[in-house]
């Protein structure tokens, strides 16, 4: 049975232990799978856009050095320093969501206003923003934990702050990174002692203006159609899913190999970030997507292990977040390359290439494995 704490206590004597190997190991082959499938996927685009096929692999190698160090350094921050960072790390992510939509400051991309540019790169603070919700979410409701039966005192203030860079997001737009804050809420909500009751009201809400969200924006209801029936527009709005459905033909159960897959050649858009995992399936086949599956399997396993261990309130509901924002990513961007939910603009966290979101999922990692030294 957990030990109680009264609120922001801590243990006397801290549990400080080394990181769970476990989950160390399926990240660590994660990370040095995606450089592979990267190098493989951005060759020729690559060649293409820098004149250089190894130009987007540098630099995801680059990333990936820099998500390593911040992870290995967050392993020794122990997590009342977490907690201390809740409400400037939320407030920080406002600010910066506020300012990518200032037209003078925000990078306009895809027809959407999402970076900021740094010198000669650009990041996205909507990737920061899932950062700070589990941080303020972990914080608050380990403050509130004994009144989160009652609606206005323990749910209706975190609706109210995860409406502000939900909102935010769409504005720009991102409805995919909005859309997995509002999963985050709603799960942490549910661990967090709400009422189902609460949350099923809730969902009946959402659901309406969601789907009006979808339905009012020709972009994003052409997704759902091309969802729906890729065949029906296989050179047009089910271009990318169908594209995708034949790498993963092409590969079969064992793939025709790294570097011999054709779908590569610019026939998948985004094949080196999005959709990298059509790619894997291709040129690994079904054991390599069921390999990446098992990492992520068991990234779960141990996340959710570290949850129940920790030693506090806090501590346990920011493992749980942590891991469920690596875990809902991962199956998300696998739902849409497979065609069983409509196209997002996510990136497989750890393959996928991308400066944002490999350092944000370092911060993720790092934050998960430190937090998994202090437990029971």
């Amino acid at each position: 049975m957990r030990p109680s704490y009264d609120l922001g206590q801590r243990p006397a004597v801290l549990a400080t232990h080394r990181v769970d190997r476990w989950l160390l190991g399926a990240l660590g082959l994660l990370v040095a799978l995606g450089l592979l499938l990267v190098l493989d996927a951005s060759f020729f685009v690559g060649a293409e856009m820098y004149g250089d096929p190894y130009a987007i692999a540098r630099r995801q190698l680059g990333f990936a050095m820099v998500a390593i160090a911040e992870a290995a350094l967050l392993t020794r921050v122990r997590s009342d320093v977490f907690r201390k960072l809740a409400y400037p790390s939320l407030i920080l992510v406002l600010l910066l969501l506020a300012v990518v939509l200032i037209p003078e400051i925000g990078q306009v991309r895809n027809g959407a206003r999402r970076w900021i540019a740094v010198g000669s790169m650009a990041f996205q603070p909507s990737e920061l923003a899932k950062v700070a919700m589990v941080l303020y979410l972990a914080h608050s409701l380990a403050r509130k934990e004994k009144r989160m039966g009652s609606f206005s005192y323990g749910v209706a203030p975190h609706l109210i702050v995860a409406a502000l860079p939900a909102g935010l997001l769409l504005l720009e737009p991102d409805f995919g990174t909005a859309g997995l804050l509002v999963a985050l809420v709603f799960a942490m909500l549910f661990v967090g002692g709400a009422r189902l009751s609460h949350l099923a009201g809730l969902v009946l809400l959402v659901v309406p203006p969601a789907f009006w969200l979808v339905w009012s924006s020709t972009y994003r209801w052409n997704r759902v159609v091309g969802f729906l029936d890729p065949f029906a527009d296989p050179r047009g709005n089910g271009f990318q899913l169908v594209q995708s459905f034949l790498a993963f033909g092409n590969g079969g159960v064992t793939g025709v190999g790294l570097g011999a897959g054709k779908q590569k050649l610019f026939w998948i858009p985004e094949g080196h970030t999005d959709f990298i995992f059509a790619l894997l399936g291709e040129s690994l086949g079904l054991l390599g997507a069921v390999f990446v599956l098992c990492c992520f399997g068991m990234i779960a396993f141990r996340g959710f292990a570290v949850a129940a261990r920790s030693l506090d309130r806090f501590s346990s509901l920011l493992a749980f977040g942590v891991t469920f924002l690596l875990v809902a990513q991962a199956v998300l961007n696998i739902a849409v390359v497979l065609g069983v939910v409509p196209t997002k603009g996510m990136p497989l966290p750890l393959l996928s290439y991308g400066g944002s979101s490999m350092l944000t999922t370092g911060l993720l990692v790092g934050i998960l494995l430190s937090l998994s030294r202090e437990t029971r």
